[in-house]
């Protein structure tokens, strides 16, 4: 039986849970998750894991924070004023948005804070500072 490799194309079912239980992810119910190892396109310590299963493998990985989304970078999160938000847009916590940088490029933000004059934004990943746990199956190597 075949092993993944670096470079294969993979089918993957999945479920990714905080270290304490909850879960944020599942392909349950959809089609597996495709992905080449090593090309950057899943979180790095992910895909390393998957790298050396054979079809019909599951496994428990547990990915720290680090080879996940990062540590969460209290730099990324930033006051602002409340009418640098478009009016017709309601401001309420946890809402994601979709900010334009000095540059001209396009990052996701999560308002964390609302007051009466500004808002908190957050630029981290929301899994950012999480150790992730996944359960993994290796469906397919295409």
């Amino acid at each position: 039986m075949s092993e993944a490799k670096t470079g294969d194309t993979v089918r993957i079912h999945y479920t990714g849970t905080l270290t304490d239980g909850r879960q944020f992810d599942s392909s349950a119910g959809r089609d597996p998750l495709e992905f080449t190892i090593g090309a950057g396109q899943i979180i790095p310590g992910l895909d390393r894991e998957v790298a050396g299963m054979a079809i019909g493998d599951t496994k428990t990985v547990t990915v720290p924070a680090d080879e996940a989304y990062g540590q969460h970078d209290p730099a990324a999160v930033q006051e602002v004023p409340r009418d640098a938000v478009p009016s017709e847009i309601e401001p309420v916590v946890g809402k994601r948005l979709q900010a334009t940088t000095a540059d001209g490029g396009q990052m996701v933000v999560t308002i964390t804070a609302v007051g009466d004059e500004t808002l908190t934004m957050d630029a981290n990943h929301p899994l950012a500072g999480e150790d992730l746990v996944f359960e993994v199956e290796l469906v397919e190597i295409v």
